[in-house]
């Protein structure tokens, strides 16, 4: 039930801060998507120094080094893993941005990395995040036709917070995409 002093908080909230909630609904563009993933890597590996998938996923500093684009805007339902069908527009800016990509790049390989906040403990968090990265690929595959070899899963939990705080922050829920081809042997 609503009172007085609640309602109030949230009337002094949105008039405080009126940007906080449209900034969880951006979503870039399909071209914005593209130019972030089609960059170039900070830095360059020699191909004797080239990883595996699975190597990548456990080394930070090669992914700090891949292109690579943050998507808070899909939202989840607390506690889903699910993608609801009312993001599939979200979702579409980012297989045609890859589509274009693939059709330029065809070896181009894409890791979707599921992040949570921290709320919750260590091992929820993880899997959620798994079941998320999971959840955007098989709608990426399922829906909008990206080939499925093209896209490789992580879940890293609250392990790369963009807020560090131990609090519920809409920021840290979110899909990382990182354009990894150049880093694979």
């Amino acid at each position: 039930m609503i009172n007085r002093r609640h309602f109030a908080a949230a009337m002094v909230a949105l008039l405080a801060f009126p940007t906080i909630a449209p900034a969880q609904n951006m979503m870039p563009s399909s071209s914005q998507i593209e130019r972030r993933l089609e960059a170039a890597p900070t830095r360059k590996l020699r191909r004797d120094q080239r990883v595996t998938v699975r190597e990548f996923k456990r080394r930070p500093e090669l992914r700090r080094m891949a292109p690579s684009i943050d998507i808070q805007a899909i939202n989840f339902e607390f506690g889903s893993a699910e993608v609801p069908s009312s993001q599939y527009g979200k979702v579409e800016q980012i297989a045609n941005a890859l589509d274009r990509l693939l059709r330029r790049r065809p070896d181009t390989r894409i890791l979707i990395e599921g992040h949570t906040d921290a709320v919750g403990s260590y091992e929820a968090n993880q899997v959620l995040s798994e079941r998320r990265a999971d959840s955007m690929k098989r709608v990426l595959v399922r829906e909008f036709g990206i080939p499925p070899y093209v896209l490789e899963t992580v879940g890293y939990g609250a392990e790369f917070l963009l807020v560090p705080t131990r609090n519920e922050n809409w920021e840290n829920r979110r899909v990382t995409l990182r354009r990894i081809d150049d880093f694979l042997r």
